[in-house]
């Protein structure tokens, strides 16, 4: 279980940050940056944990009390996206970072230092540590998964409102069997990714 270790260590005001769907075909990529005002209480605690590894309810759960504790002044949290266009301009890892810098710039503490789940670090306006595994690891990190995966989900679900056929809201853009099927029947939406090999070959289809 993650824990306030990292954060603690440093001592001054520390952000975790953190992504979601870097591997999707369609859709954002979201960042999230989550900084502590004081460590947190047990409850919130005990909620938090990789997203990855939290089933949806929890996610809505740990999603709802992280919004609880922003309200309360717990905590401090930006969260950001690069669109499709972007990613198809910039790769995918230079939109995640852009929307990492992005979800940094909305908080309104400035951190010191930015804990960074993964080995490619961001420029961003502060010092930054690269945590391997860190939504698994530090509490900030793993809140950051949470309220990124949570606000993407909900982004494809509506995106599969205005584009039916392609099952957004059960894949969220994922490249899944009933995505790729979608893409070769339908075609691309203008929220496809492209540069991505499945995009691009659906797009010069006859």
């Amino acid at each position: 279980m993650p824990d306030f270790a990292h954060e603690s260590e440093h001592g001054g005001r520390v952000a975790g940050l953190d992504e979601a769907g870097r591997g999707p075909l369609a859709g954002p990529v979201l960042a999230a940056a989550v900084l502590f005002l004081a460590p947190p209480p047990p409850r919130l605690a005990r909620l938090l944990d990789d997203s990855k590894k939290l089933k949806p309810a929890q996610r809505e759960a740990a999603f709802a009390a992280l919004r609880d504790a922003m309200r309360d002044g717990l905590l401090d949290a930006g969260i950001a996206a690069a669109s499709a266009a972007e990613i198809g301009r910039l790769n995918i890892l230079r939109a995640t970072q852009l929307a990492m810098a992005r979800a940094l710039a909305r908080l309104r503490t400035a951190p010191d230092l930015a804990l960074v789940d993964g080995n490619q670090p961001p420029a961003l306006p502060c010092a930054v540590r690269c945590v391997v595994g860190g939504d698994a690891a530090s509490l900030s990190i793993a809140a950051a998964s949470i309220l990124a995966k949570v606000t993407r989900d909900r982004a494809m679900a509506r995106l599969d409102l205005r584009w039916p056929g392609y099952g957004f809201a059960a894949h969220q853009g994922y490249p899944t069997a009933a995505h790729r099927a979608a893409l070769a029947r339908l075609g691309p939406t203008p929220h496809h990714r492209r540069g991505f090999g499945p995009v691009d070959r659906a797009t010069l289809l006859p």
